[in-house]
């Protein structure tokens, strides 16, 4: 099965169509499709956040199976990176001067 055809089954951004700005999510679709394709640097670059979520999803399922000491504080922790990354590239994107 070819990932090629996968950007005709994506979703639109309905923010974007709407009122014509993209949303802090903008992205995320395209860079998980690039990540598939095996191009890292380009999903990075295409959404900054998409290692950090991929990693706090992954940490959410494992600790379904596994418990200990301080996984709620890491899993606080882990979200607050998470917003503040896709905050921060978001303003960035949206900025006249980047």
């Amino acid at each position: 099965m070819a990932i090629d055809g996968i950007e005709d089954y994506m979703l639109q951004c309905t923010s974007k169509q709407l009122f014509g700005i993209a949303c802090p999510g903008c992205g995320t679709q395209r860079a998980t499709a690039l990540l598939f394709k095996g191009e890292f640097a380009a999903a990075f670059h295409m959404y900054p956040a998409i290692y950090t979520l991929i990693f706090l999803i992954l940490f959410v399922v494992f600790n379904l199976f596994v418990k200990f000491k301080y996984d709620f504080k890491i899993k606080i922790g882990l979200l607050l990176l998470n917003v503040a990354i896709i905050l921060v590239s978001y303003l960035l994107k949206m900025s006249p001067y980047f």
